[in-house]
């Protein structure tokens, strides 16, 4: 059975979620030759305050302040 773990900055939608997942299963099923119903998909949703990319937490790093809007924004979109 295929565990695929997926860490995500907090405020992707359920629909965003469910989207990857069948994305992601499908792909399983074709190169792993795996049964849908074995795949399992865990999404860990990381704070921008509890990541650090080069020394910079997410919060703090002004590149990515766009995304980091565009995810808060869009944080209940179900």
């Amino acid at each position: 059975m295929p565990n695929i773990n997926v860490e995500l900055l907090r405020g992707r939608s359920i629909a965003q979620r469910r989207e990857f997942a069948e994305e992601v299963t499908a792909q399983a099923v074709r190169i792993l030759k795996a049964r849908p119903q074995d795949v399992r998909i865990v999404f860990t949703e990381i704070g921008a305050d509890e990541v650090a990319n080069g020394g910079v937490l997410a919060v703090d790093d002004a590149s990515r302040a766009e995304v980091l809007a565009l995810h808060s924004a869009g944080a209940d979109d179900h």
